[in-house]
């Protein structure tokens, strides 16, 4: 009788032979290279399915590995634009100093310049009232920040702080119309105050004779007067002198050198002499600027100009080396 199926090789059998066949065909192949095309015809046929099921862990490596770059790179720009920041802090300074060194190294003693404490501080509000020029910064008392501290910004004075709290603190702008800032001409030494106008891009210098020396492009500075701002930091350049007859001031304009309205970032500053504790605030009094200022200043005692101790030859070298830095750093 004749069997319905007929049976195959084993199981067995077949896996001998794929076995032999197989080891036959890598012999040859590893020999002669004859398999070659067949390899790369049958590779294009599987790559696409091989792309695709490794596609989704191509996209995790992939994503993982660009937000955790953008994250280091984003900590390593804030890290350098604060280094910067501070490196053209301490620039502005060394030109101010090699000006200041070669007017007074022959009439004044010398005695050593040390440079003041600086911290970084972000702005975090903006106050909308137009009569008042203030800004909220993210640094308070448990930053050692006081009442009377002044701010900077990589081009000049900002301001001060008026009001502590222990994580915040409020600085008011040197153009708002109640401050007043004890300044000098760089180029010539003289003395004024600077008064704040309301206005983000002007200063008004007040009670300046006609005869003054003082030209359109002349930079103010801060005097060190009063105890609150340390001197020789730039504050504003002269825009318009004019000297109208029949009144016995001259008018005098100046425009703020700070990015009073474009600084994101400020430089809390410690004078050297400070303690920490409450400082004066040079603003004026509302009601009657002009007696505040007259009354302040039968109280301000000069401060006794400082030289620098190093020759013209260190402090070369100490701005090439802070300006290697800065250059390092970007």
């Amino acid at each position: 009788m004749q069997t319905l199926f007929t049976r195959g090789p084993s199981a067995t059998f077949r896996m001998a032979v794929l076995v032999v066949a197989s080891i036959v065909l890598m012999t040859v192949d590893h020999r002669w290279q004859s398999l070659e095309l067949v390899r790369g015809a049958l590779s294009s046929v599987i790559y696409p399915l091989q792309y695709t099921i490794d596609l989704p862990i191509r996209l995790y490596y992939w994503s993982d590995e660009v937000f955790s770059s953008r994250q280091v790179l984003l900590e390593k720009n804030r890290e350098f634009e604060a280094r910067h920041l501070e490196n053209r802090v301490q620039l502005q300074k060394l030109d101010i100093i090699e000006k200041e060194n070669e007017r007074l190294r022959e009439l004044l003693s010398a005695t050593s310049k040390t440079t003041e404490r600086l911290l970084i501080s972000e702005i975090i509000n903006v106050d909308v009232d137009p009569y008042k020029q203030l800004i909220l910064l993210n640094k308070g008392s448990s930053s050692d920040v006081y009442r009377g501290q002044p701010i900077i910004d990589a081009q000049g004075i900002m301001g001060q702080i008026i009001h502590v709290s222990p994580l915040s603190s409020t600085a008011m702008l040197i153009t708002d119309a109640s401050h007043a800032l004890p300044v000098q001409i760089d180029r010539t030494g003289l003395r004024a105050n600077a008064f704040g106008t309301g206005k983000m891009d002007q200063l008004n210098l007040r009670h300046l004779p006609h005869n003054i020396d003082i030209q359109i492009g002349d930079t103010l500075i801060t005097s060190g007067l009063g105890g609150v701002f340390p001197p020789n930091y730039p504050v504003a350049r002269i825009t318009k002198v004019e000297r109208p007859a029949g009144e016995p001031f001259a008018t005098v304009i100046a425009i703020p050198l700070a990015q009073l309205d474009k600084s994101r970032e400020v430089l809390l500053v410690w004078r050297n002499d400070a303690t920490g504790k409450t400082g004066n605030a040079q603003v004026q009094d509302e009601k009657n600027p002009a007696d505040k200022i007259s009354n302040n200043a039968d109280t301000i005692t000069d401060i006794i100009i400082d030289t620098i101790t190093d020759t013209d030859n260190k402090v070369v070298q100490k701005k090439e080396s802070t300006q290697q830095e800065g250059s390092a750093n970007e």
